[in-house]
């Protein structure tokens, strides 16, 4: 049974959290906090192949659908081409403050960037490694979890990339088409302004 929970976020923001689980609210969960584990169970058959439903129409920086719903649906060992995120509207149209990068299918956000560095560190290591480079205080815990073998994933089965670790620690190489999601009603120019960066705690108990 889904279940709510408060926490506090930074000074006095308080979050409402749900369970995750398909079908479930948008949650509305803060970034930070130790990896967050899951295991195969979370990319078993549904709907759509892996997913409960295929990638959303119109999706953000002009992002191809069709590529998108392969990689985050039917084939985890698939990925977009290297560089293939700089060649969108990303650049153009990023929110350079914080911009959420959503899971496609079910909106839920699932990064949020640049969080304790620049927009231009985070497009410098982006571009060094060919994919969108989240540090672990810029993942939504409540939504994303990591695989025994390092593959990133969401809650709802859709596959996000890897975890790539270097000597800085934790870095998600994520496919871009993975998280170019909008608000379940929203449109391809959705705002970033929903979901607060955290302080770097724990998120709630949520599904394993």
């Amino acid at each position: 049974m889904a279940f709510a929970t408060l926490m506090l976020v930074g000074l006095g923001t308080v979050v409402a959290s749900r369970r995750a689980s398909p079908g479930a609210p948008i949650l509305m969960a803060a970034t930070g906090g130790p990896i967050r584990y899951g295991d195969e169970s979370l990319m078993a058959g549904k709907a759509h192949g892996s997913c409960v439903a295929p990638v959303q129409p119109r999706l953000r920086w002009g992002c191809d659908g069709k590529v998108a719903d392969n990689i985050c649906c039917f084939n985890r060992h698939f990925a977009e081409r290297s560089g293939y995120w700089a060649a969108t509207s990303f650049l153009k149209e990023a929110n350079r403050e914080k911009t959420v990068f959503r899971d496609p299918v079910t909106g839920r956000p699932l990064f949020v960037a640049p969080v304790g560095r620049s927009f231009s560190d985070f497009e410098a290591e982006s571009r060094q490694h060919g994919w969108p480079s989240f540090r672990q205080n810029e993942v939504v815990w409540a939504n994303v979890r990591v695989l025994p073998n390092g593959e990133t994933v969401s809650v709802d089965g859709t596959h996000l990339g890897h975890n790539l670790p270097d000597r800085k620690g934790a870095r998600y190489c994520i496919n871009l088409v993975s998280i170019s999601g909008h608000t379940p009603g929203g449109g391809s120019d959705d705002d970033d302004s929903d979901v607060p960066v955290g302080d770097g705690q724990p998120a709630p108990a949520a599904a394993k």
